[in-house]
């Protein structure tokens, strides 16, 4: 007869801590209040496990018959399963507690405490055992997978208020709801899918800063080596907003990247008994695992495809301190309680706040029975600051990283070039955060004199073509430079219609390896009118020919309006040129007119970004907006308008993620599947 394994210990009074008492109050006036599914946010080495069990003993059972004091702790690994059985043994060996997980523990769903991995709770007939009308509560570890579709397809099963995933899924009518308590150091998810759908809302949360600070978790020194790491190229993933491993792999996984990691052990961690690293994937762990052997460590490695038995022999063996550096990838990110670990080497850049602290948390927990003093975080950024977004040491206290560049910086030269250690505890990283804060809220009033001059300018050009500009059309730091009538296109394009004659073109050439950058200016000849052109079907127009080239566009302006009046536009005819010409206040023809509302229409521009209606517009301006519309301007707005569309709408995506890793004591938001 299969009799199911049972934990016993010897009796443990467990002494909480006054947060922990603090979450238990919190936890059980919402219970009283009347919610049912709610959770809780405490970080990594804070004792989750500790809080959640002495919370089931403390929620009365609903009746008095014992089949309702039963309890379900849900846990997404067997380690966890076990480190979770064997807490609830010491804390209350009177309980009867049991494993339900694959096919070597099987529960008889009796107990008064079972432990169960989701995954083996997805198979019907495991997860019929435990009757909600049998439970008095269920505990949710790791709860920020909770929204997810697997997860959701197991709690349906215990209130029908979240929605399964299945659309066949019947749901059980119950008499009552059955308290759904979810607990997470990281309550929240980077992927956008709603914790909403399954907790009402968050009545403790507690950040590992606060925890340090407080003692309760060990003190943190931290390192962030500055290196020539550039994470442009490196792809997003669209739903998570983190870097896509694969992508982040080509610039992370190299021998000079490797060698970078260890070096920068070997420089400020050699001393440390226990680090941990994180990489990128599966390749980088074997690679970097090497990369450290080469160099003389002892450094070993497992990831998802290593065995059991192997990775429980690893950890345990890491533990005893046997060895001083485990290579890992995500595996050790949750749930890995190894208190040793007194340096965390995080060799993968993230984008995700949340997997940031998951795997500097791996390091926090205290123990004094192995002599460790504080845990040791080394990180790496690009030393030019290239990519948004990416998430540091210097960001989690609001500090940006080209800030820290100060007197405890240490320098060495590599292939990557000069990389540099910035040496920080949390106490002046929190004083250089509050210097920032302080800076940031006040106006500076600046009456010095030596204010240094300008060393570049940058011309911002009005970009729609329909709009009616005073002054040099799209251009007004032209304005300064001529009285002509130039015309801004856009991308650093201005025209200066010549009556009928032809234009003078000036663009900007940008530099290359054997020129600087320079302006060029161009005169197109008209040889026909426009009507006589398009009878015959030739162009109006001879080949462009070259009036000059400059460094400066005030240079190049003004040669090219010494070749309009002296080569083009002899004499009194030169004054058309001008911005304020006669001609140019008339009303515009009918002409002019009917050829912008045809352009309009068919663009089917922003009615609003046009300035004025074409009944009250002059030929100046029509002449203006005609110009822009033959030289480019319409597709180039276009194009702007375009990707200012997409940029915002990117930015917008980047502040909701960003808003997504804010936890925070309230309701949460009902959305996503």
């Amino acid at each position: 007869m299969f009799k199911p394994r049972r934990y016993f210990a010897s009796a443990a009074t467990v002494k909480l801590r006054p947060y922990q008492e603090s979450c238990l109050e919190a936890c059980k006036n919402a219970l009283q209040a009347g919610a049912t599914r709610i959770g809780v946010s405490l970080p990594t080495g804070a004792g989750k496990t500790t809080v959640f069990i002495s919370l089931l003993a403390q929620i009365p059972p609903p009746s008095r018959s014992p089949s309702t004091s039963r309890s379900l702790i849900i846990v997404n690994s067997i380690e966890l399963a076990r480190q979770a059985a064997a807490q609830a043994a010491a804390q209350f060996p009177q309980w009867r507690i049991e494993i339900e997980q694959g096919g070597k523990h099987k529960a008889s769903g009796n107990a008064d405490v079972t432990v169960a991995t989701y995954q083996t709770l997805l198979q019907p007939q495991r997860l019929a055992k435990f009757h909600p009308g049998n439970l008095k509560a269920v505990i949710v570890d790791e709860a920020h997978h909770a929204a997810a579709p697997s997860y959701r397809r197991i709690l349906a099963h215990f209130d029908p208020a979240i929605r399964s995933p299945d659309p066949t899924f019947q749901p059980l009518q119950l008499s009552r709801p059955i308290p759904i308590i979810g607990f997470s150091a990281t309550f929240s998810r980077h992927d956008g899918l709603a914790l909403g759908s399954v907790f009402q809302q968050i009545v403790y949360h507690c950040d590992f800063l606060e925890m340090i600070k407080e003692q309760w978790l060990c003190d943190v020194r931290f390192t962030s080596v500055k290196a020539n790491i550039d994470l442009r190229n490196v792809t997003v993933n669209s739903r998570t907003g983190d870097f896509n491993a694969t992508s982040l792999a080509h610039i992370i996984n190299t021998d000079t990247v490797n060698n970078l990691i260890v070096q920068a052990w070997l420089d400020k961690a050699r001393q440390r008994q226990s680090t941990l690293v994180f990489c990128v994937n599966i390749a980088h762990i074997r690679a970097l695992t090497k990369a450290f052997q080469d160099f003389g460590v002892d450094a070993r490695h497992l990831h998802s495809g290593t065995p059991a038995a192997e990775r429980h022999a690893l950890i345990t063996a890491f533990k005893a301190g046997q060895y001083p550096v485990l290579v890992n990838c995500a595996i050790l990110t949750e749930g890995a309680d190894i208190p040793n670990i007194d340096c965390v080497i995080v060799a993968r850049p993230t984008r995700s706040r949340n997997v940031f602290a998951q795997m500097i948390g791996r390091g926090m927990r205290q123990s004094p029975s192995t002599g460790k003093e504080n845990c040791h975080i080394i990180d790496f950024v690009d030393s030019t600051n290239r990519v948004a977004g990416v998430v540091s040491t210097p960001t989690l206290f609001g500090l940006d990283p080209e800030e820290l560049i100060d007197g405890k910086v240490h320098f060495r030269f590599m292939k990557v070039g000069l990389i540099s250690y910035i040496d920080e505890s949390v106490e002046t990283l929190e004083a250089r955060a509050q210097i920032s804060s302080l800076h940031n809220e006040q106006v500076p009033v600046d009456s010095r004199d030596d204010i240094p001059d300008p060393t570049y300018i940058t011309y911002v050009d009005y970009q729609n073509p329909f709009a009616l500009v005073d002054g040099c059309s799209g251009a007004p730091h032209v304005t300064k430079l001529s009285a002509n009538a130039w015309v801004g296109c856009g991308e650093d394009i201005y025209i200066l219609e010549c009556l009928g004659k032809g234009y003078i073109r000036v663009e900007r050439i940008s530099a290359d390896e054997e020129n600087p950058t320079h302006y060029r200016a161009t005169f197109t000849e008209a040889t026909m009118h426009m009507p006589s052109a398009k009878a015959f079907k030739v162009s109006p127009f001879m080949r462009k020919r070259l009036i000059m080239t400059a460094e400066t566009l005030r240079d190049t302006i003004r040669g090219c309006d010494t070749y309009a009046v002296q080569k083009v536009l002899r004499g009194s005819l030169a004054l058309g040129l001008l911005r304020t010409a006669k001609w140019r206040k008339a009303s515009a023809s009918d002409n002019q007119k009917n050829f912008i509302h045809q352009r309009r229409v068919k663009r089917a521009l922003d009615q609003d970004a046009a300035a004025a209606t074409l009944q009250n517009i002059t030929k100046g301006e029509a002449a203006n907006i005609i110009t822009r519309l033959k030289h480019g301007a319409k597709a180039y707005y276009e194009k702007k308008a375009r990707e200012t569309k997409k940029e915002s709408q990117l930015a917008e995506k980047e502040r909701r993620r960003k808003e997504r890793e804010i936890v925070q004591v309230g309701p949460l938001v009902v959305h996503g599947p």
